[in-house]
């Protein structure tokens, strides 16, 4: 696909939604029925909460630890659960690719409107 045509496509998606947090795997900073602000088009950094789709197709929400290249070399993250001992993340399905993180975690908008830490 070339430059315009990606250009075209970032343009039909919203810049900003909301995800919705089920099971306990980012517990404490997260809980079921949190509501994220979420953007679409904001870049993942170390520490940064985002959503991403994992091999399977499951979409999650994870902490960005690190960069790491995926089994086949593209640039990807590492991807961490808060709360270890739940759910599942990149150390049980590898390094996510960076075109797999859909959008980075702005605030909580409900029920505890805030800046997660």
């Amino acid at each position: 696909m070339r430059a315009r045509g990606i250009r075209r496509l970032a343009e039909r998606v919203p810049r900003l939604g909301i995800a919705h947090v089920r099971g306990a795997s980012m517990a404490p900073v997260l809980a079921p029925g949190d509501r994220l602000l979420v953007d679409h088009r904001g870049r993942p950094a170390p520490g940064r909460v985002v959503v991403a789709r994992f091999a399977d197709g499951t979409v999650a929400v994870k902490r960005a630890v690190e960069r790491r290249e995926t089994r086949s070399g593209a640039a990807g993250w590492w991807l961490l659960s808060d709360n270890l001992a739940e759910g599942v993340d990149s150390r049980h399905r590898g390094p996510v690719a960076e075109d797999d993180v859909i959008a980075v975690v702005r605030v909580r908008l409900w029920p505890r409107p805030g800046r997660l830490r």
